[in-house]
Protein backbone atom coordinates (compact mmCIF):
# COMPACT_ATOMS: atom_id res chain seq x y z
CA UNK A 1 0.00 0.00 0.00
CA UNK A 2 1.36 3.40 -0.89
CA UNK A 3 1.02 6.17 1.65
CA UNK A 4 -0.59 9.27 0.18
CA UNK A 5 0.74 11.72 2.76
CA UNK A 6 2.65 14.78 1.67
CA UNK A 7 5.62 13.51 3.63
CA UNK A 8 5.78 10.37 1.55
CA UNK A 9 5.23 12.22 -1.71
CA UNK A 10 8.03 14.61 -1.05
CA UNK A 11 10.32 12.37 1.01
CA UNK A 12 10.46 9.68 -1.60
CA UNK A 13 12.60 12.30 -3.87
CA UNK A 14 14.05 -38.26 -0.18
CA UNK A 15 12.42 -39.56 -2.67
CA UNK A 16 9.52 -41.93 -2.25
CA UNK A 17 9.68 -45.00 -4.51
CA UNK A 18 7.31 -45.15 -7.45
CA UNK A 19 4.66 -47.65 -6.62
CA UNK A 20 3.45 -45.54 -3.72
CA UNK A 21 4.82 -47.78 -1.00
CA UNK A 22 5.63 -45.76 1.76
CA UNK A 23 12.96 7.39 -10.37
CA UNK A 24 15.54 6.90 -11.80
CA UNK A 25 13.55 7.54 -14.65
CA UNK A 26 11.47 10.43 -13.50
CA UNK A 27 13.15 12.41 -16.29
CA UNK A 28 14.07 11.00 -19.67
CA UNK A 29 12.83 7.43 -19.28
CA UNK A 30 9.56 8.31 -17.57
CA UNK A 31 8.84 11.00 -20.12
CA UNK A 32 9.39 8.56 -22.94
CA UNK A 33 6.96 6.09 -21.40
CA UNK A 34 9.43 3.20 -21.75
CA UNK A 35 12.11 1.78 -19.46
CA UNK A 36 15.82 1.84 -20.01
CA UNK A 37 18.00 -1.16 -20.70
CA UNK A 38 17.76 -3.92 -18.14
CA UNK A 39 20.29 -4.10 -15.36
CA UNK A 40 18.76 -7.31 -14.00
CA UNK A 41 17.92 -9.96 -16.58
CA UNK A 42 16.09 -12.50 -14.40
CA UNK A 43 13.13 -13.84 -16.37
CA UNK A 44 9.63 -14.63 -15.15
CA UNK A 45 8.78 -18.26 -14.56
CA UNK A 46 6.31 -19.69 -17.05
CA UNK A 47 2.67 -19.09 -16.06
CA UNK A 48 3.66 -17.43 -12.79
CA UNK A 49 1.62 -14.31 -13.64
CA UNK A 50 -1.54 -13.81 -15.72
CA UNK A 51 -0.53 -13.87 -19.40
CA UNK A 52 -1.88 -10.36 -20.04
CA UNK A 53 0.62 -8.96 -17.51
CA UNK A 54 3.71 -10.99 -18.40
CA UNK A 55 5.15 -8.72 -21.09
CA UNK A 56 4.57 -5.45 -19.18
CA UNK A 57 6.09 -6.88 -15.99
CA UNK A 58 9.10 -8.13 -17.94
CA UNK A 59 9.44 -4.71 -19.60
CA UNK A 60 8.99 -2.48 -16.55
CA UNK A 61 10.78 -4.90 -14.24
CA UNK A 62 13.95 -3.97 -16.13
CA UNK A 63 13.57 -0.28 -15.37
CA UNK A 64 16.55 -0.05 -12.99
CA UNK A 65 19.27 -2.40 -11.77
CA UNK A 66 17.68 -2.77 -8.33
CA UNK A 67 14.46 -4.13 -9.83
CA UNK A 68 13.78 -7.31 -11.79
CA UNK A 69 10.65 -8.78 -13.40
CA UNK A 70 10.30 -11.49 -10.69
CA UNK A 71 10.72 -8.94 -7.92
CA UNK A 72 8.13 -6.61 -9.45
CA UNK A 73 5.75 -9.54 -9.92
CA UNK A 74 6.23 -10.61 -6.30
CA UNK A 75 5.50 -7.10 -5.09
CA UNK A 76 2.33 -6.79 -7.17
CA UNK A 77 1.18 -10.21 -5.99
CA UNK A 78 1.90 -9.26 -2.38
CA UNK A 79 -0.06 -6.03 -2.78
CA UNK A 80 -3.18 -7.27 -4.58
CA UNK A 81 -2.83 -10.76 -6.03
CA UNK A 82 -2.84 -9.05 -9.46
CA UNK A 83 -6.39 -7.81 -8.86
CA UNK A 84 -6.95 -4.55 -10.80
CA UNK A 85 -10.00 -3.57 -8.74
CA UNK A 86 -8.36 -4.08 -5.33
CA UNK A 87 -9.13 -1.34 -2.82
CA UNK A 88 -7.85 -1.26 0.74
CA UNK A 89 -9.87 -0.05 3.76
CA UNK A 90 -7.74 3.12 3.84
CA UNK A 91 -8.28 3.89 0.17
CA UNK A 92 -5.28 2.41 -1.64
CA UNK A 93 -6.27 1.72 -5.23
CA UNK A 94 -5.65 -0.86 -7.92
CA UNK A 95 -3.18 -3.63 -8.54
CA UNK A 96 -0.24 -1.68 -7.11
CA UNK A 97 -2.26 -0.22 -4.21
CA UNK A 98 -1.41 3.45 -4.65
CA UNK A 99 -2.93 6.08 -2.42
CA UNK A 100 -4.25 9.00 -4.50
CA UNK A 101 -1.64 11.46 -3.19
CA UNK A 102 1.24 9.21 -4.17
CA UNK A 103 -0.33 8.40 -7.53
CA UNK A 104 -0.43 12.11 -8.31
CA UNK A 105 3.36 12.18 -8.22
CA UNK A 106 4.25 8.77 -9.60
CA UNK A 107 1.32 7.59 -11.73
CA UNK A 108 2.39 6.68 -15.27
CA UNK A 109 0.57 5.96 -18.52
CA UNK A 110 1.60 2.38 -19.13
CA UNK A 111 -0.86 1.47 -21.88
CA UNK A 112 -0.38 4.57 -24.03
CA UNK A 113 -3.95 5.85 -23.91
CA UNK A 114 -2.88 9.31 -22.80
CA UNK A 115 -3.87 9.12 -19.15
CA UNK A 116 -2.58 7.52 -15.96
CA UNK A 117 -5.24 5.49 -14.14
CA UNK A 118 -4.47 3.52 -10.94
CA UNK A 119 -7.24 1.05 -11.81
CA UNK A 120 -5.71 0.26 -15.20
CA UNK A 121 -3.34 -2.75 -14.81
CA UNK A 122 -0.69 -1.63 -17.28
CA UNK A 123 -0.60 1.84 -15.75
CA UNK A 124 -0.28 0.30 -12.28
CA UNK A 125 2.60 -1.94 -13.37
CA UNK A 126 4.50 0.95 -14.94
CA UNK A 127 3.88 3.18 -11.94
CA UNK A 128 4.96 0.61 -9.36
CA UNK A 129 8.25 0.16 -11.21
CA UNK A 130 8.74 3.92 -11.57
CA UNK A 131 8.15 4.48 -7.87
CA UNK A 132 10.41 1.57 -6.85
CA UNK A 133 13.26 2.95 -8.94
CA UNK A 134 12.77 6.46 -7.59
CA UNK A 135 13.06 5.05 -4.08
CA UNK A 136 16.17 3.09 -5.06
CA UNK A 137 17.78 6.30 -6.23
CA UNK A 138 16.81 8.12 -3.04
CA UNK A 139 18.44 5.49 -0.77
CA UNK A 140 21.37 4.73 -3.09
CA UNK A 141 23.97 5.97 -0.59
CA UNK A 142 22.58 4.01 2.35
CA UNK A 143 24.83 1.06 3.32
CA UNK A 144 23.68 -2.49 2.71
CA UNK A 145 21.80 -4.28 -0.03
CA UNK A 146 20.25 -1.64 -2.27
CA UNK A 147 17.38 -3.85 -3.38
CA UNK A 148 16.43 -4.53 0.24
CA UNK A 149 16.70 -0.85 1.09
CA UNK A 150 14.46 0.00 -1.86
CA UNK A 151 11.78 -2.40 -0.62
CA UNK A 152 12.15 -1.09 2.93
CA UNK A 153 11.66 2.45 1.63
CA UNK A 154 8.50 1.33 -0.14
CA UNK A 155 7.14 -0.01 3.14
CA UNK A 156 8.44 2.39 5.79
CA UNK A 157 9.31 5.44 3.70
CA UNK A 158 12.76 6.54 2.43
CA UNK A 159 13.30 8.87 5.39
CA UNK A 160 13.21 5.90 7.78
CA UNK A 161 15.74 3.97 5.68
CA UNK A 162 18.04 6.98 5.61
CA UNK A 163 17.63 7.64 9.32
CA UNK A 164 18.46 4.07 10.31
CA UNK A 165 21.04 3.67 7.54
CA UNK A 166 19.40 0.50 6.33
CA UNK A 167 16.25 -1.51 6.90
CA UNK A 168 14.47 0.10 9.87
CA UNK A 169 13.94 -1.98 13.03
CA UNK A 170 10.25 -2.32 12.34
CA UNK A 171 8.86 -5.84 12.45
CA UNK A 172 6.53 -5.31 9.50
CA UNK A 173 9.15 -3.65 7.33
CA UNK A 174 11.67 -6.41 7.98
CA UNK A 175 9.00 -9.00 7.22
CA UNK A 176 7.93 -7.14 4.09
CA UNK A 177 11.45 -7.11 2.65
CA UNK A 178 12.02 -10.76 3.54
CA UNK A 179 8.66 -11.84 2.09
CA UNK A 180 9.03 -10.02 -1.23
CA UNK A 181 12.54 -11.36 -1.81
CA UNK A 182 11.50 -14.93 -0.89
CA UNK A 183 8.32 -14.75 -2.95
CA UNK A 184 10.33 -13.53 -5.96
CA UNK A 185 11.87 -17.01 -6.19
CA UNK A 186 8.44 -18.39 -7.13
CA UNK A 187 8.28 -15.94 -10.04
CA UNK A 188 11.83 -16.56 -11.30
CA UNK A 189 12.41 -18.85 -14.28
CA UNK A 190 15.02 -21.55 -13.57
CA UNK A 191 18.35 -20.90 -15.26
CA UNK A 192 18.95 -23.28 -18.19
CA UNK A 193 20.84 -26.37 -17.07
CA UNK A 194 20.24 -25.72 -13.38
CA UNK A 195 18.26 -27.96 -11.03
CA UNK A 196 15.96 -27.14 -8.14
CA UNK A 197 16.87 -28.31 -4.66
CA UNK A 198 14.78 -31.21 -3.39
CA UNK A 199 12.36 -30.58 -0.55
CA UNK A 200 13.46 -31.96 2.80
CA UNK A 201 9.81 -32.16 3.89
CA UNK A 202 8.40 -33.94 0.83
CA UNK A 203 8.56 -37.52 2.13
CA UNK A 204 6.72 -36.58 5.30
CA UNK A 205 3.99 -34.78 3.37
CA UNK A 206 3.51 -37.81 1.11
CA UNK A 207 3.42 -40.14 4.11
CA UNK A 208 0.62 -38.08 5.62
CA UNK A 209 -1.34 -38.05 2.36
CA UNK A 210 -0.96 -41.82 1.94
CA UNK A 211 -2.60 -42.37 5.32
CA UNK A 212 -5.73 -40.63 4.02
CA UNK A 213 -6.17 -42.86 0.95
CA UNK A 214 -9.74 -44.12 0.67
CA UNK A 215 -11.20 -41.28 2.75
CA UNK A 216 -14.36 -39.78 1.19
CA UNK A 217 -14.05 -36.30 -0.29
CA UNK A 218 -15.69 -33.36 1.49
CA UNK A 219 -16.00 -29.90 -0.04
CA UNK A 220 -14.34 -27.53 2.42
CA UNK A 221 -12.92 -30.47 4.35
CA UNK A 222 -9.91 -29.83 6.57
CA UNK A 223 -9.64 -33.30 8.08
CA UNK A 224 -11.15 -32.25 11.40
CA UNK A 225 -12.73 -34.83 13.69
CA UNK A 226 -16.05 -33.00 13.26
CA UNK A 227 -15.68 -33.68 9.51
CA UNK A 228 -14.86 -37.37 10.04
CA UNK A 229 -11.31 -36.72 8.86
CA UNK A 230 -12.43 -35.80 5.34
CA UNK A 231 -10.74 -33.33 2.99
CA UNK A 232 -11.09 -31.43 -0.23
CA UNK A 233 -8.08 -31.02 -2.52
CA UNK A 234 -6.39 -28.01 -0.94
CA UNK A 235 -7.40 -29.05 2.56
CA UNK A 236 -5.43 -32.26 2.02
CA UNK A 237 -2.30 -30.53 0.70
CA UNK A 238 -2.48 -27.96 3.48
CA UNK A 239 -2.72 -30.67 6.15
CA UNK A 240 0.01 -32.78 4.56
CA UNK A 241 2.50 -29.95 4.68
CA UNK A 242 1.31 -28.79 8.10
CA UNK A 243 2.33 -32.26 9.34
CA UNK A 244 5.95 -31.39 8.49
CA UNK A 245 5.82 -27.87 9.88
CA UNK A 246 4.97 -25.85 6.75
CA UNK A 247 1.84 -23.72 6.86
CA UNK A 248 0.20 -23.30 3.45
CA UNK A 249 -2.80 -21.11 2.61
CA UNK A 250 -6.18 -22.82 2.46
CA UNK A 251 -6.96 -22.13 -1.22
CA UNK A 252 -5.30 -23.99 -4.10
CA UNK A 253 -4.39 -20.96 -6.21
CA UNK A 254 -2.74 -19.33 -3.20
CA UNK A 255 -0.63 -22.46 -2.67
CA UNK A 256 0.73 -22.04 -6.21
CA UNK A 257 3.26 -19.40 -5.12
CA UNK A 258 4.70 -21.32 -2.15
CA UNK A 259 7.99 -22.08 -3.93
CA UNK A 260 9.73 -22.33 -7.32
CA UNK A 261 8.03 -24.01 -10.29
CA UNK A 262 9.71 -27.14 -11.68
CA UNK A 263 9.01 -28.10 -15.28
CA UNK A 264 7.22 -31.35 -16.09
CA UNK A 265 10.51 -33.21 -16.50
CA UNK A 266 11.85 -31.79 -13.23
CA UNK A 267 8.98 -33.08 -11.08
CA UNK A 268 9.91 -34.87 -7.87
CA UNK A 269 7.76 -36.59 -5.23
CA UNK A 270 6.29 -34.04 -2.86
CA UNK A 271 5.84 -31.31 -5.46
CA UNK A 272 2.35 -29.85 -5.57
CA UNK A 273 0.70 -30.21 -8.98
CA UNK A 274 -1.99 -27.79 -10.09
CA UNK A 275 -4.85 -27.74 -12.58
CA UNK A 276 -6.63 -24.70 -13.99
CA UNK A 277 -9.59 -23.74 -16.14
CA UNK A 278 -7.57 -21.05 -17.96
CA UNK A 279 -4.08 -22.08 -19.03
CA UNK A 280 -3.02 -18.43 -19.26
CA UNK A 281 -3.98 -17.39 -15.73
CA UNK A 282 -2.86 -18.89 -12.39
CA UNK A 283 -5.82 -17.20 -10.73
CA UNK A 284 -8.02 -19.86 -12.38
CA UNK A 285 -6.34 -22.78 -10.56
CA UNK A 286 -9.09 -24.95 -9.13
CA UNK A 287 -7.39 -28.23 -8.13
CA UNK A 288 -4.19 -29.41 -6.48
CA UNK A 289 -2.58 -32.73 -5.63
CA UNK A 290 0.70 -34.10 -4.24
CA UNK A 291 3.00 -35.65 -6.82
CA UNK A 292 4.32 -39.11 -5.88
CA UNK A 293 6.29 -40.06 -9.00
CA UNK A 294 5.68 -41.95 -12.22
CA UNK A 295 3.18 -39.38 -13.47
CA UNK A 296 0.80 -39.89 -10.51
CA UNK A 297 -0.45 -37.82 -7.61
CA UNK A 298 -2.45 -38.32 -4.44
CA UNK A 299 -5.49 -36.05 -4.48
CA UNK A 300 -8.97 -35.50 -3.15
CA UNK A 301 -10.77 -35.36 -6.53
CA UNK A 302 -14.42 -34.36 -6.13
CA UNK A 303 -17.69 -35.01 -4.34
CA UNK A 304 -18.60 -38.69 -4.47
CA UNK A 305 -14.99 -39.83 -4.82
CA UNK A 306 -12.36 -40.85 -2.28
CA UNK A 307 -8.78 -39.68 -1.83
CA UNK A 308 -6.82 -41.71 -4.36
CA UNK A 309 -3.97 -41.90 -6.86
CA UNK A 310 -4.66 -40.21 -10.19
CA UNK A 311 -2.58 -39.43 -13.27
CA UNK A 312 -1.49 -35.82 -13.61
CA UNK A 313 -1.56 -36.06 -17.40
CA UNK A 314 -4.83 -34.34 -18.20
CA UNK A 315 -5.88 -31.33 -20.21
CA UNK A 316 -6.18 -28.99 -17.22
CA UNK A 317 -2.64 -29.61 -15.95
CA UNK A 318 -1.17 -26.17 -15.24
CA UNK A 319 2.17 -26.66 -13.51
CA UNK A 320 3.88 -27.55 -10.27
CA UNK A 321 5.38 -25.95 -7.18
CA UNK A 322 8.21 -27.22 -5.01
CA UNK A 323 7.11 -26.03 -1.59
CA UNK A 324 9.76 -24.34 0.54
CA UNK A 325 9.42 -23.11 4.13
CA UNK A 326 10.52 -19.60 3.14
CA UNK A 327 8.15 -19.55 0.17
CA UNK A 328 5.18 -20.56 2.31
CA UNK A 329 5.94 -17.98 5.00
CA UNK A 330 6.27 -15.25 2.36
CA UNK A 331 2.75 -15.68 0.99
CA UNK A 332 0.42 -12.75 1.68
CA UNK A 333 -2.62 -13.11 3.89
CA UNK A 334 -6.18 -12.39 2.86
CA UNK A 335 -8.87 -10.28 4.49
CA UNK A 336 -12.27 -11.64 5.46
CA UNK A 337 -13.58 -10.59 2.03
CA UNK A 338 -10.92 -12.67 0.26
CA UNK A 339 -8.76 -9.76 -0.90
CA UNK A 340 -5.04 -9.76 -0.11
CA UNK A 341 -4.13 -7.66 2.90
CA UNK A 342 -1.69 -5.11 1.50
CA UNK A 343 1.53 -4.26 3.31
CA UNK A 344 2.94 -1.47 1.23
CA UNK A 345 4.56 1.86 1.92
CA UNK A 346 3.94 3.63 5.17
CA UNK A 347 2.51 0.61 6.98
CA UNK A 348 5.80 -0.41 8.55
CA UNK A 349 6.21 2.55 10.89
CA UNK A 350 6.06 1.88 14.62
Amino acid sequence: MLLGKAKAATGAVGVLAVGFVAVIVLGTYAASGAPAAAGNHLALSSRSVPAAYQAPIEQWGALCPELSPPLLAAQLYQESGFKPTAKSPVGAQGMAQFMPGTWAGYGRDGNGDGKADPWEPLDAIASAATFDCALARFVAKVPGDLQSNMLAAYNAGPDAVTRYQGIPPYRETQGYVRSIKSLAQSFTAPVAGSSLALSAQSAGAIYYAQRTLGTPYLWGGNGWASQDGRFDCSGLTQAAYASVGIELPRVANDQWNSGPHPSRDQLRPGDLVFFATDQSDPRSIDHVGIYVGGGYMINAPHTGAVIRYDSIDRAKYFGATRVTPDGAVALPTRNADGDIASGGQGTGRE
